[in-house]
């Protein structure tokens, strides 16, 4: 059985401050930052701002040798990646791993917001990161 995405989780956008970005989505787009936190296994600093059922994580590199700060040094700052909800992310990986999609992340690990997390090579997705999110079940 298919392992299909549930919805768009979060947008993540590399900056080189979160606090120089901040004032466009809260001045400009009147958006309020939920919380800040530091990921020091990713190297990173994110700003997470919900939107409707999703969020903006701004993406602030800790180090020069980070993938955020190597990706600004490339791309420049802007769009980072795409995540998507999925229900059982071990049994997502190991499908799309069967369809030869290529993974960065073979076995999930946790990211900013305390949940598991896994990456897919952006040469799946025309150049895109792509993000797979394991939620915890919602309460009906």
């Amino acid at each position: 059985m298919n392992q299909l995405p549930t919805s768009v989780n979060h947008i993540g956008i590399a900056v080189r401050s979160i606090n120089k970005a901040l004032s466009f989505y809260e001045q400009n787009l009147h958006l309020k930052v939920e919380k800040i936190v530091e990921v020091p296994t990713q190297k990173v600093r994110v700003a997470f701002i919900p939107i409707g059922d999703c969020k903006l994580e701004l993406l602030e590199p800790l180090t020069e040798d980070s993938p955020v700060a190597k990706f600004i040094e490339k791309r420049g700052e802007g769009l980072h990646h795409i995540a998507y909800s999925v229900v059982n992310i071990e049994k997502r990986l190991e499908q799309l791993q069967n369809e030869g999609i290529k993974l960065i992340n073979e076995k999930p690990v946790i990211g900013a917001g305390g949940h598991p997390i896994a990456f897919l090579h952006p040469s799946n997705a025309s150049g895109v990161l792509t993000e797979l999110c394991e939620e915890p079940e919602k309460d009906d």
